[in-house]
């Protein structure tokens, strides 16, 4: 029996969940409304875009999207709402509607109590993360599909994740579940009103005290080493079964490296190589088609939850790119970036230049059917081949997936090289197969996550051409996906829609912020310096720091949500505050801008207290922090641009200063690129008519450089 629903390590389950699987239908009548079969119409989930919300269109459930007209109708019908929240690749989501939300009897129980709302986590992160932080306080775990039943008006009193249709040991089934909920409403509904005030109020509470703490490099490295004990030494990465990836821990340990004791930092950075080596050889990784599956279900990385997210490929792309920058022996850092990169362009790029947001974990209804294999199956392929390809991945007549199937793990650990003509057969044999659903839709901050990835890793690789990737999914966010003045989440079928949230201007700026230093040209420093400007007059509180997640202009000022969320955790994806206060630092040392400065301040300061408690908890704060204790440096070219000299002094200092600092390459006596500070440029001249760069922190620069060899970190003052 397979364990353990679509949730982040904090939010898992500790039930067993069924072997069921559920077909994916995403086809869209052109009429937007057909028959779904003998006498079943669509309902209005058949006008929405949400790849998701269509899956739902044939459900008997009466199902509304997210919006003023469900929630006014619960409020003039006064009726409960049950919201149901999950995403399109999400296999338990699929389960719960094949097993309940299809069946015509359990849609008639809701129908009559409820007005039933289907939420896409993906496109209303805020309405998710409202619901979430519910399921979280109220039952400790919490996961997707996320269910929850509430007043008219929104508040919670009971959520839940996923329900059998019938009665599993203890547990209720969904239909005694609905029925209770509905009774308890009739017949105890003050005391249900009651206890939904208390939730709220709770969501909306920040942790109380006061305190003169200063987070600082102490804090980085407390943070590091209570991650650290919960590493898992013998197979990588943290804790046991399921286990994540979390990109946002394994990225505060490489920054926690420059603080720590070198010992101890030697004890870490060989933890990142022992986990980013287990992720990329095992099964974590698409050994034939690249690109890196959600999580595993198990302590060692060899059987995954088969559906594959865009934010973990740009999360991913980032890390192995750092790693590879600091390795002396970066080749296993840089084949998983390749494959990746591979995997992004063959399978999940838009028209545009945009990235999908997801693949399924399901195909032909079952999960992992698309990518499993049997001996049999390797030898019609490969031939005399076969024999040595098992060895080294792991296929034996037993298999280790269901049915005597496996899912492939490099076992040999050869220089990858070896066998790829064999991959590449498998790869276009597995090709003929049904291929898992793709949700094709664009979203702002995970294509702001593959930017800065695929922007990063062309440092590294010396590779042009990941660059143009990232500037062609950035121009397509920047020029499609910005209407009226406001950058907006979700373009899908051919429409922008959804008003951003604070995670999409925060990735969007970091993104920027890094294709300008990888040399995908000064013209992005454009947008960032708006990006930043949306975030502090939009999503600040100037005053006392704080960062929400939504926008003061948004749904929650025309139609309030029972609350104002903040972002203040990493899970999946970054916490979207820390990752602006990132983007801002940055910015802010580029231009030197008091106003952005003075602002990062005081949202660490306002943070103080979170930091304090549970350092560990906030890995991308953290991350700003350590950022704020070291500087911005900044590496200053002066060389006539398109110079080959010039070129290998910029494409040096890209190479080996750390992703957060900066380049800027001007030609002599030229003005600043818009957004810059003068003073970067104040004094520095090309020496003898010949590229010099200078490496700077604060106030301080090196002495003139003008061999490439010669520009090292060591450098800057402090590095």
């Amino acid at each position: 029996m397979r364990e353990a629903p679509d949730a982040d390590p904090a939010e898992i389950r500790p039930d067993s969940l069924p072997e069921d699987r559920a077909e994916v239908r995403t086809e869209v009548p052109a009429e937007g409304i057909a028959n779904g079969g003998p006498g079943r119409a669509a309902n209005r989930l058949a006008r929405e875009s949400s790849a998701y919300l269509r899956q739902h269109q044939w459900n008997p459930v009466d199902w509304q999207p997210w919006g003023r007209e469900a929630l006014e109708r619960a409020v003039r019908e006064d009726r409960p709402l049950f919201v149901s929240i999950g995403y399109s690749a999400c296999h338990w989501c699929h389960v719960m509607e094949r097993e309940s939300f299809e069946d015509a009897g359990i849609a008639a129980r809701l129908n009559a109590a409820f007005v039933c709302i289907k939420v896409d986590r993906e496109e209303r992160p805020d309405v998710d993360q409202i619901y979430m932080d519910a399921a979280l306080k109220l039952n400790g775990h919490g996961g997707w599909p996320l269910n929850a039943f509430c007043t008219p008006d929104g508040r919670p009193f009971f959520v839940g994740t996923y329900f059998p249709p019938e009665r599993r040991g203890p547990s209720a089934s969904f239909p005694e579940l609905i029925e209770a909920v509905a009774e308890a409403w009739r017949s105890r509904r003050s005391e249900v009103e009651e206890n939904a005030a208390q939730i709220t109020a709770a969501l909306a509470a920040r942790p109380e005290g006061e305190t003169d703490f200063v987070p600082g490099t102490d804090t980085v490295v407390a943070a590091a080493r209570l991650l650290m004990r919960g590493a898992d030494r013998a197979h990588g990465g943290f804790g046991s079964a399921p286990k994540f990836p979390t990109p946002a821990n394994l990225e505060l340990l490489v920054a926690a490296l420059d603080f720590l004791p070198p010992g101890e930092a030697t004890g870490v950075a060989r933890f990142l190589t022992l986990s980013a080596n287990e992720m990329s050889r095992r099964g974590l990784l698409d050994q034939l088609g690249g690109g890196f599956h959600r999580y595993c279900v198990d302590a060692s990385w060899t059987i995954p939850h088969f559906e594959k997210m865009l934010y973990d490929q740009g999360q991913l792309l980032s890390f192995y790119a750092e790693m590879a920058r600091r390795s002396h022996a970066a080749a296993d850092f840089v084949w998983p970036i390749q494959e990746t990169v591979a995997y992004l362009r063959r399978e999940m790029t838009g028209a545009g230049g945009a990235y999908h947001a997801s693949q399924d974990a399901d195909s032909e209804g079952a999960e992992g059917r698309h990518f499993v294999w049997t001996p049999a199956q390797i030898q019609a392929v490969l031939g005399d081949e076969a024999g040595a390809f098992c060895t080294t991945y792991g296929v034996r007549p037993q298999g280790n997936f269901e049915g005597g199937t496996t899912h492939l793990v490099d076992e040999a650990r050869a220089p990858r090289c070896q066998q790829a003509g064999a991959r590449a057969r498998l790869l276009a044999a597995r090709g003929l197969r049904t291929p898992p659903a793709t949700d094709r839709k664009h979203v702002a901050a995970w294509n702001g996550y593959v930017v800065s990835g695929l922007a990063r890793a062309s440092s590294i690789l010396g590779d042009s051409s990941l660059r143009d990737d990232a500037a062609r999914a950035a121009d397509f966010v920047l020029g499609e996906m910005i209407e009226g003045g406001r950058l907006l989440r979700v373009h899908d079928a051919g429409r922008a829609h959804v008003e951003g949230f604070l995670d999409d201007h925060a990735a969007m700026l970091v993104a920027c912020l890094d294709l300008q230093r990888a040399g995908a040209g000064d013209r992005f420093l454009a947008p960032a310096a708006w990006l930043a400007a949306e975030i502090l007059n939009r999503f600040a509180d100037l005053e006392t720091g704080a960062l929400h997640l939504t926008p003061a202009d948004g749904e929650h000022a025309e139609r309030p949500l029972i609350h104002r969320p903040r972002p203040d955790h990493d899970g999946a994806t970054p916490d979207a505050a820390g990752l602006a206060l990132l983007g801002l630092s940055r910015l802010a040392a580029l231009s030197d801008s008091r106003e952005l400065d003075g602002f990062v301040a005081r949202s660490l300061a306002e943070s103080a207290l979170l930091l304090e408690r549970a350092p560990h908890a906030f890995p991308t704060l953290l991350r700003a922090v350590a950022l704020r204790c070291r500087g911005v440096a900044v590496a200053v070219v002066i060389g006539e641009p398109g110079n080959a000299d010039t070129d290998a002094l910029a494409e040096r200092a890209r190479r080996v200063l750390r992703p957060e600092d900066a380049v800027i390459v001007a030609a002599p006596g030229a003005d600043p690129p818009t957004g810059v500070s003068a003073d970067w440029l104040a004094g520095r001249e090309a020496l003898a008519g010949r590229a010099t760069a200078y490496l700077c922190r604060g106030t301080i620069c090196s002495l003139p450089v003008q061999s490439p060899s010669e520009l090292v970190a060591e450098l800057i003052p402090g590095a």
